[in-house]
Order: structure tokens, then sequence, then C-alpha cells
């Protein structure tokens, strides 16, 4: 067998083999320390390990599979990672800034299964799911991005004495929120995404609130109802994007399997179970789904719910699709009728469109050279 990446492993499995090896299994603890909280990429700089530890951690574990291949950041602050694993597979990871807090927005699968008429991570097809470890490291690559450890497009060779000058240099002040809303369908790679997000939340780790955690879905009825079951004060975001079946079908074909009646009997009690907020996100498409009638069938599927809102958010002109967004004017007039009608709706602001920080554009673009 082949040398597993230790970011695989939660905190009690670690323990598990280290104590196999005849060890003591507090030393779990300072390796999670020294990947999380001081970013190392290399198992040489885990200085308070012995040097035989070290080394049998190096013959039986990788630490770094994710190779940066291209880094775009845009006017606005929005920072777009393409990475290449191991099989030389393309994934992308966002970084978005805004006032109190900075976003990260990763990837969860090679690829789509979905086909939504509004996104480009769909068009290549899909290939694989994603690994818990590959998702902890978009995730690490973001929280240090300004680290020279992380800037690099190969595994680092920086000294320990760098090393340490470096950690001072760049304490760690990164990420504060968390999205599984890149390329993949997060609720069809569940148990992965899952493990991910418990190493992610656990004090020993990164310890970011769980509240600070969303998962986006395109509507997948079964790991919506497994997600209500598992205890996590995550946030839960599904993609509505229409509010009638034929529209949904024709945006989204997962609709036709699993439809808005279903669906949003199924957020329903996911509300009732967990009294957590549902936001449904809202792609606006010229001509398909933005008119006033739109608007009408959408607050009365929300207002029939509770504890929900409405993020609605202007579509990204993608040729393959041959859609694009409505005109401001449209666009406030179906958020001023949902006002009106007294349903929470925001509007997310276009970020990162100099450098093609939607969904799967950037990989689109390298995979057709």
């Amino acid at each position: 067998m082949g040398k597993i990446n230790i970011k695989n492993l939660n905190l009690k499995e670690l323990e598990e083999i280290l104590t196999c090896w005849g060890l003591r299994p507090f030393h779990a603890r300072q390796i999670f320390a020294w990947i999380y909280k001081k970013g190392a990429n290399d198992f040489s700089l885990m200085s308070d390990l012995s040097s035989a530890l070290r080394k049998k951690l190096a013959e039986n574990f990788t630490l770094l599979d994710l190779k940066l291949v291209k880094k775009l950041k845009s006017k606005d602050g929005t920072e777009k990672f393409l990475f290449a694993l191991k099989d030389k597979n393309l994934i992308e990871a966002v970084i978005i800034p805004a006032e109190g807090r900075v976003t990260g927005c990763v990837s969860t699968q090679v690829g789509c299964k979905f086909a939504c008429r509004f996104c480009a991570s769909g068009l290549l097809g899909f290939k694989r799911d994603l690994t818990c470890a590959e998702m902890i490291e978009e995730v690490l690559y973001a929280e240090w991005s300004n680290s020279s450890r992380y800037s690099s497009a190969s595994r680092s060779s920086i000294s320990e004495k760098d090393y340490i000058r470096d950690l001072k240099n760049n304490s760690q002040n990164g990420l504060t929120h968390l999205v599984f809303m890149g390329i993949g369908e997060p609720l069809d790679n569940y148990d992965n995404v899952l493990k991910a997000i418990r190493i992610i939340n656990s004090k020993e780790s990164l310890n970011m609130g769980a509240r600070h955690i969303t998962i986006s879905t395109c509507g997948i009825i079964p790991g919506i109802n497994k997600l209500a079951n598992e205890d996590l004060q995550i946030e839960l975001s599904v993609s509505l994007h229409a509010a009638d079946d034929k529209t949904r079908s024709f945006i989204m074909p997962i609709n036709k399997k699993y439809p808005l009646k279903e669906l949003t009997a199924v957020c329903k009690k996911y509300i009732q179970k967990t009294n957590r907020q549902i936001t449904f996100e809202y792609v606006l498409i010229k001509g398909i789904n933005s008119d006033l009638e739109s608007a009408k069938n959408l607050s009365k599927i929300v207002k029939d719910l509770n504890l929900c809102k409405v993020n609605l958010i202007p579509a990204n002109f993608i040729k393959e699709y041959n859609i694009e967004p409505p005109n401001k004017l449209e666009i406030l007039l179906f958020k001023d009728y949902l006002l009106q009608q007294n349903v929470n709706v925001t509007s997310r602001k276009a970020r990162g469109q100099d450098i093609e920080a939607a969904c799967g554009q950037l990989r689109l673009r390298y995979e057709k050279k």
C-alpha cells in the first residue's frame, strides 16, 4: 500500500496508530498543532518530536498532496487558487474578504455530476470525490495564503530556522468562515466532507466554529436528512434557483429526481429538527427566472417555512450555456417584491469577476488549453 496523507486521520485515529507503534498518544496533539496551528508541510520541521518519530511519520504518511498551479488576486481583494492533485486533476478554492470576515470557499469533488446550467463546474463532467485530506489542504492553503510556505508551487524546502521566523511573521489571522460551495456537490461526497468539517471544527485543529461553516447543496434529499441528525451547528445552504418544477428542472436536472415539493418538505423537517436557518440560494438568470411571476412563486415557497432566508445572486456570464444576469432594475424589482412580502432576503455582490472567481471558470480555461 502507498502512503496516505496524514490529514485523512482525525485525532483519535492518529492516537491509535501511535499507540500501535508503542508511542504515547499525546504526540498526536503535537502533530496536529504543527499541521493545523503552525502550518507545517514537512515532518522534519516538527522540532519537538524525536528524530525517530519524524522519520517514521515520513515513511508512513504524506503531508502535502496539493500543488499550487495558479494564484490570482482580484482588484476587490478576492483570491483564487488553482490546484493540481497528485493524479493531475485540477480543483479550485477562493478567498473572499469582506468587512469583519474572510471566507474560504473550497471544492469537494473533481468536476460535478449535476450539470446545473449556471455553473461551469460540471462542463467537464465528474472525475472523482476529493479526500478529506485534499479538502483540508485547500483550507490550509487559504488560511496560510500569505505565508512563504504555501506560496510556492512545490513542496517547501525551507529551513527550520527560516520556518520559525516565517511563522512569527505570519501569525494565524486568516479565515473566519468556510463554505463548501466550490466545484462539486458536498452531499454527494458526504462522509469525506463531514470528516473534514469535524477535524476543522476540533479545538486541536483550526478550531473554527461550526456556525462559521456552511455546506451548500443542489438539493440531495437523503444527504439533508442525514445532516439533520449530525448534531453539528453548521449552516445549510440550498440551491433553489427556481420556484416551479419546469423551470428548476431546466436549470437544475437534479430537480427531476428530487422535485420542489419533496425538497421543501425535507427542508421544513430539517428546520424543525435542528432549529437552524436554511439559506436558499437563487441565481438570477435573464429571461429564465428573474421576472415578477418567479418572485411571486418564490415568496409562496419560503413564506411556508420558518427560519429561512433568500440570497439573490446575479448569474455569471457563461458562454457555453448562453446565460447572463438580468439588468440592475430587474434585480431590484425582484428583491423589492420579496421584501414587500416580508421575505428575509439579501443580495450577494459579485466578487472576483476580473479573475474568473465563479465556480469552475479558471479550471475550465486551463483544462481547455
